[in-house]
């Protein structure tokens, strides 16, 4: 078996560090146009030459995501964006549209080829075809099962690399591709704009009776009818590996770095210890644990084991899951004495119980006894935005480390 690739969102500069220094193999990132997520920071020319150092310095990929479906106006704009940043560097460019594709092979043919699962790929036969025409990695299409990704893989040439999401967001519509939110708002999902009314209380309206708002229940449990369930499969390693897939992607470019450091933490040590020992493997039970302490909606397989069923929806809200909160980034760590001094992102106080989770390592948790400002003053809140504070750590703290608390 070979190990997959772990491929972790980078929708800033940090966001893409935070990720390599967690444990990605790879960080999929966007310009400041074309990448479907203008809600990201993304990334300048600059940024992306420094991230890509980073992460070529340590041994690992960056992918330039691509993937908007354009209209006329896009055309010579995305001429000039590839121009532009052809040389940084990029280890493959993620595209939808064959138009957009033609281009790349025309504008920078040195750089791979993925083809976005924006591009609906459910079939072998569309993969084979990307393939014949230059394609390096096909990303599945979130609607796709265990049992067809199987036949999948054995259709398609040997070196055609499959990608497949295997946490994050999901999509009412086919990989992603709604008119919803363009509809409703002007907002184009398919520019990278999608202002998420699938996620919406709607009621229902009788034609001769306008002003009586009626809920819509699906099942008597709610009227959030498109809200789905953010995917989640760490307790499937075996299986995700067991397919073939060569790449493992985590959805989430608009969220923080805390989430892409936990989430990313909690797979890699996951799939580290399946390899270790793939015959005697038993799953880490603490690893999903470590999950739920990000913001998500309540989990689910997706399509991997069949068709999702009534129970993949949330139907009661649309609100996010927010039970620890990050309060402090660590800047340094002084050795000879314990100390660390952290910069302050939410208020914490003396005598809190906070875990501190760092790359490559399990999270630990301490009291805070004595705390002192910047200056040295001893104080018994962080209360000011980024200020800074300094307490001794029961352990060791390396470089990218963070402080959360349970709220």
């Amino acid at each position: 078996m070979k190990k997959p690739e772990l491929l972790a969102p980078g929708g800033s500069l940090e966001k893409l560090k935070t990720a390599i220094l967690y444990g990605a193999d790879a960080v999929y990132i966007g310009g400041e146009a074309f990448s479907l997520r203008v809600a990201a920071e993304n990334f300048s020319k600059e940024d992306m030459i420094e991230g890509i150092r980073f992460a070529h310095d340590r041994g690992k990929k960056v992918y330039l995501t691509a993937n908007i479906l354009p209209h006329n106006s896009d055309i010579e704009e995305f001429e000039d964006f590839i121009t532009e940043i052809k040389d940084c560097g990029f280890d493959a460019v993620l595209v939808a549209d064959i138009g957009l594709f033609d281009m790349m092979q025309e504008l920078a043919p040195q750089i791979p080829i993925h083809i976005s699962t924006q591009a609906n790929n459910i079939n072998y036969r569309s993969a084979i075809k990307w393939y014949k025409m230059g394609a390096k990695r096909v990303v599945l299409a979130r609607e796709m099962t265990f049992k067809e990704i199987s036949e999948f893989q054995s259709k398609i040439p040997e070196d055609l690399e499959l990608e497949a999401f295997i946490h994050g967001a999901m999509c009412i519509s086919y990989s992603g591709r709604c008119l919803l939110s363009n509809y409703m708002t002007g907002r184009d999902s398919n520019m990278g704009a999608c202002a998420h009314p699938c996620r919406w209380n709607y009621k229902l309206v009788e034609e001769t009776r306008p002003g009586e708002y009626m809920d819509v229940f699906e099942n008597e449990r709610g009227t959030f009818i498109f809200n789905s369930k953010d995917l989640c499969t760490i307790r499937h390693i075996p299986e995700l590996v067991k397919s073939g897939i060569a790449s493992l992607k985590i959805e989430g470019r608009v969220k923080t770095s805390y989430y892409v450091a936990t989430v990313v933490g909690a797979y890699r040590r996951e799939i580290d210890r399946y390899f270790n020992d793939p015959d005697n493997y038993v799953f880490n039970e603490e690893e999903y644990e470590e999950l739920c302490k990000v913001s998500h909606r309540p989990y689910t397989t997706g399509f991997y084991f069949g068709k999702p069923d009534e129970n993949s929806q949330v139907y009661t809200s649309s609100s996010y899951i927010r039970d620890y909160d990050l309060i402090g980034i660590v800047r340094s760590y002084d050795k000879n004495t314990g100390m660390v001094t952290v910069s302050q992102r939410n208020r914490f106080f003396k005598g809190d119980e906070i875990e501190i989770i760092q790359p490559m390592k399990p999270f630990f948790a301490q009291t805070i006894d004595f705390m002192t400002d910047g200056n040295g003053s001893e104080i018994d809140v962080a209360n000011h935005a980024e200020q800074i504070v300094k307490f001794k750590a029961l352990q060791p703290v390396g470089e990218g480390a963070m402080l959360r608390k349970k709220k």
